[in-house]
């Protein structure tokens, strides 16, 4: 198999080792039509049986999961970040917003500075390449037909390497029995040509299931009209092929810098250098071979 560990790559399926298979499929989230209402959180923890997080407030916002886990597939975050008078960009677009104290009282005016609230529905970005699948040892992790990347748990060790493997925090082990878990992309449903639950869930249509092409297309329509419309924070992420993970699987389409919403500015697939690495390592093996060689050879003469 011609695999390469970092670059683009058009065909995951084909360096997979899948003669033939459907387009790769995937998901784009608009974060700019998210209400945050979780309903895909509730609807992967239901068809996927994924345990639940408790349900008290974390005093981060209306945010309970706090973060992507082996017990959270799918995460709404809340990021309530504060804005300066008018404009006010999210507002203009319909997302809920609120003023400074007192300003339901009716003090408030439209020059007011107050908080914006940027929401969006993190998941696993499904990587062109994926280092959790280059690290586990036992197989479990594996590319499926359809370009994702998912975990067997009854094949999993528990050893953990995937979970710093991943550039985007995503993958963990299950407390309860040292298991990695993360989404799956609905696989049994795609197998049956089903969409996954939580696609199915959006009330907005915020979360996008399809083949991986047209949705790219679709995000570059969708940042194009936003950016006539003024919009000039709207940015994608994880949409270029060119970029240090090869392009996701699972991209998005931000109203702000990556860091405001938890996600590394530049992700790049934490074992693009292993071929290097074991290169410098067989180097500097054979040196130290050859220096024993020769100071065993010059002792004998």
């Amino acid at each position: 198999m011609a695999n390469s560990l970092w670059g683009p790559l058009d065909d995951v399926q084909g360096d997979a080792g899948y003669d033939h298979h459907p387009p790769r499929m995937g998901f784009f989230t608009d974060t700019s039509v998210c209400i945050g209402c979780k309903a895909c959180e509730v609807a992967c923890k239901e068809w996927n049986e994924v345990p639940d997080d408790g349900y008290e407030l974390s005093g981060m916002s209306y945010d309970n999961t706090q973060a992507l886990g082996a017990s959270t597939w799918r995460h709404v975050a809340f990021v309530e970040k504060p804005v300066e008078p008018k404009p006010l960009t999210t507002t203009d677009l319909g997302l809920p917003g609120m003023g400074p104290p007192g300003a339901m009282e009716g003090g408030a005016t439209d020059g007011d500075a107050g908080v914006r609230w940027l929401m969006s529905s993190d998941v696993c970005k499904h990587c062109t390449h994926a280092a959790c699948l280059d690290v586990c040892p036992t197989g479990s992790l594996f590319r499926t037909e359809f370009g994702t990347v998912v975990v067997q748990p009854d094949i999993c060790n528990g050893c953990g390497y995937c979970v710093p493997a991943c550039p985007y925090g995503v993958i963990d082990l299950r407390k309860e029995d040292g298991r990695a878990f993360k989404c799956t992309l609905c696989y049994d449903r795609l197998k049956v040509d089903e969409s996954p639950a939580c696609a199915t869930a959006c009330p907005t249509e915020s979360i996008q299931f399809g083949e991986l092409s047209e949705l790219r297309e679709r995000a570059d329509h969708r940042l194009a009209e936003l950016h006539e419309r003024g919009v000039d924070v709207a940015r994608l992420y994880g949409r270029d092929p060119e970029d240090g993970v090869g392009g996701d699987g699972a991209f998005f389409l931000l109203l702000d810098e990556p860091e405001v919403y938890g996600l590394p500015p530049d992700p790049v697939v934490t074992t693009r250098d292993l071929g290097s690495i074991w290169k410098h390592v067989g180097a500097a093996a054979a040196t130290m071979v050859g220096v024993g060689v020769a100071s065993f050879l010059g002792r004998r003469r």
